[in-house]
């Protein structure tokens, strides 16, 4: 049986109260992958391939401007969690990007492109570009 490399994180980080990482929610960032867990006795896992994110968003409310924390918002084609949401991350700003760019970086290693709604569609597809 082949031996599986360990995962090479590009971020990680733990949910904050107060700005401090005390929570039991950790999210990570691979090159192809956002995961989170969750729970100290009963832990929950989900994770998002990237090439499936649609939208990302920033909030960062005035409480969380004080602790200097802030939630990016991941809309994703994910059946079991179309909406995900890291909330009170340090530098959310940062982070977003690094999203973003690792999202971008999938997309393109798999010549995906999503077409643009009027309205929600759940028929909509991701396309290969080769598929014209």
């Amino acid at each position: 049986m082949e031996k599986l490399k360990p995962l090479q994180y590009l971020w990680r980080d733990r949910k904050r109260i107060l700005g401090l990482p005390i929570s039991f929610t950790r999210y990570s960032l691979t090159e192809d992958r956002i995961f989170v867990e969750a729970g100290l006795l009963n832990l929950r896992a989900e994770e998002i391939i990237l090439y499936r994110v649609r939208d990302l968003s920033l909030r960062i409310a005035l409480s969380q401007r004080i602790f200097g924390v802030g939630s990016v918002i991941i809309q994703s084609s994910d059946k079991s969690s179309p909406v995900l949401e890291l909330k009170n991350i340090k530098q959310p700003r940062e982070v977003k990007e690094l999203i973003h760019q690792q999202v971008e970086a999938m997309k393109e290693a798999r010549r995906l492109r999503v077409g643009e709604l009027l309205e929600d569609n759940p028929s909509e597809q991701e396309v290969p570009l080769d598929a014209e």
